[in-house]
């Protein structure tokens, strides 16, 4: 298999492998799409801090592939979403347009 496409969603991890690029984001975005609608979560105070629902990440996907490639999307605790690039320092992929953080991802991933 050339890409893994990992779902991490409170405490538990799932692993998929795909054959290609285009399969691997198509099972990121269906495997996130559910939680994105389902997720919400109420502030959380943590150490006299408080979180709103918008810093928190409840749900993320992780894609890995040849090429040293590093992606993924974050669902966040009010259902919107963020896509990201790299490994060590993550890079926000900005939607162009009326893009969703999937089409951003997906627009950027086969930009390559």
């Amino acid at each position: 298999m050339s890409f893994t496409v990992l779902v991490r969603v409170t405490g538990r991890v799932e692993k998929h492998p795909c054959d290609t690029l285009v399969e691997a984001l198509d099972r990121l975005e269906s495997e996130l799409r559910a939680c994105a609608t389902t997720s919400r979560s109420a502030p959380v105070r943590v150490l006299g801090r408080e979180y709103e629902p918008v810093s928190q990440v409840v749900a993320r996907g992780e894609l890995r592939g040849k090429g040293r490639l590093h992606a993924g999307v974050d669902v966040r605790g009010d259902g919107s979403t963020e896509a990201w690039t790299g490994r060590l320092r993550k890079h926000l992929v900005a939607p162009q347009g009326r893009e969703d953080a999937f089409q951003a991802l997906r627009r950027t991933l086969l930009a390559r």
